[in-house]
């Protein structure tokens, strides 16, 4: 017992600390935003109280208002927090798949199964829908990866969907701010287990990226591809 209390204790400031690291990064991000959070929960309280002066249920009206307003606050902190998060990734390589690794669900996301030279790269994604290929970079430069991971896992992943989203602020692309949304609207084709089949099949597959020609950025991390035959 004593144990598990002071794992509680342990838990809490460790959890207090999380909000507040956060919280310090979406001041710095949006100044106005936790004076929105505190005027979302002011006024759903102050609602909460004029409407138990008025019907003479104080009593009752005020103690829900003021877990009414504690909740507000939480889903406007949150969302705040999320757009702030989208904003710190857009424009860095990996942000789509970072995106996607931290989206409740059953999503399996393999970075970087192709890329350029440019730093253009194409994320796979095994999900409900069926196979995601997430590309991000201009769409006059990751066509042809798209079309090269298409091709690769076109036997592995026969009859199931393959949808290519490309991700960025270009027309026809989707922003990182809306991408988690676009994907929970795509329908689910797949069930567990078949999801699960089809994840081993694709990494059973052999890499057949090679290492883009030209001068690496410092500190990109790419895939390890086949070594080179020689002849």
């Amino acid at each position: 017992m004593a144990k598990k209390s002071q794992d509680g204790q342990d838990e809490s400031p460790g959890r207090l600390k999380q909000i507040r690291m956060v919280a310090s990064l979406v001041h710095q991000a949006n100044r106005k935003a936790l004076p929105t959070v505190v005027l979302a929960a002011i006024g759903t309280l102050v609602v909460f109280v004029v409407l138990g002066l008025v019907l003479g249920q104080a009593l009752l009206l005020i103690p829900l208002g003021v877990l009414a307003a504690l909740a507000v606050g939480m889903i406007v902190f949150g969302q705040l927090a999320q757009r702030t998060q989208y904003a710190m990734l857009e424009g860095r390589p990996g942000a789509a798949a970072s995106i996607v690794e931290n989206m409740r669900g059953r999503w399996v996301v393999t970075p970087a199964v192709q890329a350029n030279r440019n730093m253009d790269v194409v994320h796979r994604v095994v999900g409900h829908p069926g196979v995601i290929l997430l590309a991000e970079g201009p769409g006059s430069r990751v066509g042809k990866l798209i079309g090269a991971e298409k091709k690769r896992i076109s036997r592995a992943a026969s009859e199931i969907p393959i949808y290519d989203i490309q991700v960025g602020n270009d027309e026809g692309q989707v922003p990182i701010g809306k991408l988690q949304r676009h994907l929970t609207k795509l329908p689910r084709n797949l069930k567990k287990d078949e999801v699960s089949e089809l994840t081993d099949r694709l990494n059973a597959l052999p890499q057949s990226m090679q290492m883009p020609k030209g001068p690496i950025p410092k500190g990109a991390r790419m895939p390890k591809g086949p070594k080179p035959r020689t002849r």
